[in-house]
């Protein structure tokens, strides 16, 4: 019971008044001069009629001394000193005061234009930004909200077109259903097996898209399982290039397999890397019509570096940094049967990632395309 009531004690705000912080800054100003103040006061109330008393004992004139008087003039410089220490407390105070006040407006000026920010930032204008501020720590403050909107402004942006690019991607073959569908119901189309076989198609595509999205959002979360262990990567190669090459046929691009003498192992997942294989090698051969598919390794130090090369029809340097994105194509116009969900690569990506790799991509258009992702070599036995 004591524990939940802890926890809603932290989760909720205390009802109790919070100062604000121009008052903070304000009061701590003065709380400084207060104490200097009050420690100027009374070492000056102890101290100085001491001293003053032995400088009178000190002074004589003739053989005469000041002993008579001294009285009087201890309670005069008293009195005086109480009216003058009156005066630079007044003083004192106001300038603190002003100074204070002066000093706090700045900074929560300069907070509340951050706060401004923030507001407009959360009500959806996520072009808002900080402005430079003239003091430093609220200046790398604000440099540092600036960059969090930046990175917020980009996910939201992602997210945007993550939505228009998968309700475009669901319509195409929703619509084709629906019209089958539709001709079935009023009796314009008649039922065929060769209908029948373009729904098994339409309603394929459906379920791959929504497996693709279900792994590259695990992917992406990190939540998908990798194994990582000393793997041999060759039988995995092989038996990949041997599989595609069966459907490549007799009128398409030569498969060609490069290994060196001994291959080492590697840290991976052998399932993982069959994916990423499959899709890198099933790209190549999609894009390469006629032509020479190249799949090579190679180690480097302390990584295998496995290259897909191809010379098929490339992708344009404007298009080359976006391979790696969901749903990108460099053909927007590409069938999308023939072109694939758009997500393949983005999976690849975040596969070669967990398990420790890196993946790059080079291109020229017209004359072929090269992917490269690396894996870490598994240590000596």
């Amino acid at each position: 019971m004591t524990y939940g009531s802890e926890t809603k004690s932290y989760g909720k705000p205390m009802n109790r008044p919070r100062l604000g912080l121009r008052l903070r800054l304000l009061l701590s100003h003065l709380a400084v001069m207060g104490v200097g103040v009050g420690a100027l006061l009374i070492v000056g109330r102890l101290t100085s009629p001491y001293f003053f008393v032995q400088h009178l004992d000190r002074m004589r004139v003739g053989r005469a001394t000041l002993r008579v008087v001294r009285t009087e003039l201890v309670d005069g410089f008293q009195l005086a000193w109480t009216k003058s220490a009156r005066w630079s407390l007044v003083f004192g105070v106001s300038t603190a005061g002003a100074l204070g006040t002066l000093i706090s407006r700045r900074i929560s000026a300069q907070l509340r234009q951050m706060e401004d920010v923030a507001k407009q930032f959360t009500a959806g204008e996520f072009e808002s930004r900080v402005p430079p501020m003239d003091i430093p720590e609220l200046d790398r403050l604000g440099q540092t909200f600036n960059q969090m909107a930046e990175g917020l402004q980009d996910v939201e942006q992602r997210r945007r077109d993550l939505i228009g690019d998968l309700s475009h991607e669901l319509r195409s073959p929703l619509t084709v259903l629906e019209g089958y569908l539709e001709g079935f119901a009023e009796g314009s189309l008649d039922a065929s097996p060769e209908l029948y076989a373009r729904m098994a198609d339409e309603s394929a595509r459906l379920r791959r898209l929504v497996n693709d999205l279900q792994e590259l959002s695990k992917a992406e979360a990190g939540h998908l399982p990798i194994s990582a262990c000393a793997t041999d990567a060759q039988p995995v190669l092989e038996r990949v290039c041997d599989r595609l090459r069966l459907q490549i046929g007799d009128s398409g691009p030569t498969l060609t397999l490069d290994l060196p003498e001994k291959m080492p192992w590697v840290l991976a997942d052998r399932d993982r890397l069959e994916q990423i294989l499959t899709n890198l090698v099933g790209n190549a051969i999609r894009y390469t019509p006629a032509g020479q598919i190249l799949v090579s390794a190679e180690p480097r130090e302390r990584w295998l570096w496995i290259s897909i090369v191809d010379t098929g029809c490339g992708i344009s340097e404007t298009d080359l940094p976006f391979v790696f994105e969901r749903f990108w194509r460099a053909d927007r116009s590409r069938s999308r049967g023939s072109g694939g969900s758009g997500i393949g690569l983005a999976i690849v990506k975040r596969l070669v990632e967990l398990q420790g790799g890196e993946i790059s991509a080079s291109s020229t258009l017209g004359k072929g395309s090269a992917f490269r992702f690396s894996l870490p070599l598994a240590p000596k036995q």
